[in-house]
């Protein structure tokens, strides 16, 4: 039985990306070298496309593209520790995306406070003591820059 192989468009098509991210990919290590026609068009195995969704599946959950090259490296080495892996990755990006949660619900709070305060222009707020707005702590770090 012989065996099937994808062109760049078909594989891209069905991985949901483009031939150049396809290309990409390549040159930074996180698909094999694919094998190359008699005509020199470029063959991939079927599954490359299940590769390029795996990549584009952990970007969406917020990995850079060097982390998931790193995930991948740690997947094909069965020998990585365990905190280079799957788990231990997710732990801290877990810990990073709750940081950037808890953050955001900062800023909601300090704009939904200048809101309920009828803050409507931003200079005469500044110098407002009521202002929820948190100038005097910008002004306050304002004292750490250094000026050449």
């Amino acid at each position: 039985m012989s065996r099937v192989w994808l062109r760049t468009g078909e594989v891209a098509r069905a991985a949901g990306v483009n031939n150049q991210t396809l290309r990409y990919y390549h040159r930074r290590g996180l698909l094999a070298e694919p094998s190359r026609s008699t005509g020199g068009h470029r063959l991939y195995p079927p599954e490359t496309v299940t590769v390029l969704r795996v990549i584009k599946a952990a970007q969406r959950l917020g990995f850079t593209l060097e982390e998931v090259t790193e995930l991948v490296d740690a997947g094909t080495h069965r020998h990585a520790r365990s905190d280079h892996g799957l788990r231990g990755r997710a732990t801290a990006k877990l810990a990073e995306v709750e940081q950037k949660i808890a953050g955001l619900q900062a800023v909601r709070r300090t704009l939904l406070a200048a809101i309920g305060a009828g803050c409507d222009d931003l200079t005469a707020c500044a110098t407002s003591p009521c202002c929820p707005l948190p100038f005097s702590e910008l002004a306050d770090g304002a004292d750490d820059v250094t000026h050449d």
